[in-house]
């Protein structure tokens, strides 16, 4: 069975819920941010990018992003191992969400809001 099939068989409340069973986690929209504007991004990469991030906790949200269709893992059969993830279609359709949060995002950081 397919995730995109279980997926819509959940009985979500509202719109905002079932895209947050998607993208919600920890460091899931900072990955997805990385991957729209840098491309293709090695493990490694990614772990920089991130770095209070556990191995563990990073390997864990990687993996539910690529069982969601959202990232594209591609290992290649070299020693040492190399894995290289970047969004799939589905993941590259998030674009809008990803740019309106990294908007808020900056007007908060620029401390712009009134408090």
């Amino acid at each position: 069975m397919s995730t995109k099939s279980t997926n819509s068989m959940k009985p979500f409340h509202c719109p905002v819920e079932a895209t947050f069973s998607q993208i919600g986690g920890k460091y899931k929209m900072i990955i997805l941010y990385h991957l729209l504007h840098d491309g293709v991004l090695r493990y490694n990469q990614i772990q920089k990018y991130i770095p209070q991030a556990t191995a563990k906790m990073l390997a864990q949200q990687l993996r539910e992003l690529e069982a969601d269709d959202l990232v594209h893992r591609e290992v290649y059969p070299v020693v040492p191992p190399k894995t290289e993830y970047s969004l799939t279609e589905r993941g590259i359709s998030l674009k809008p969400v990803i740019d309106a949060i990294c908007d808020w995002g900056r007007e908060y950081m620029a401390g712009t809001f009134d408090e």
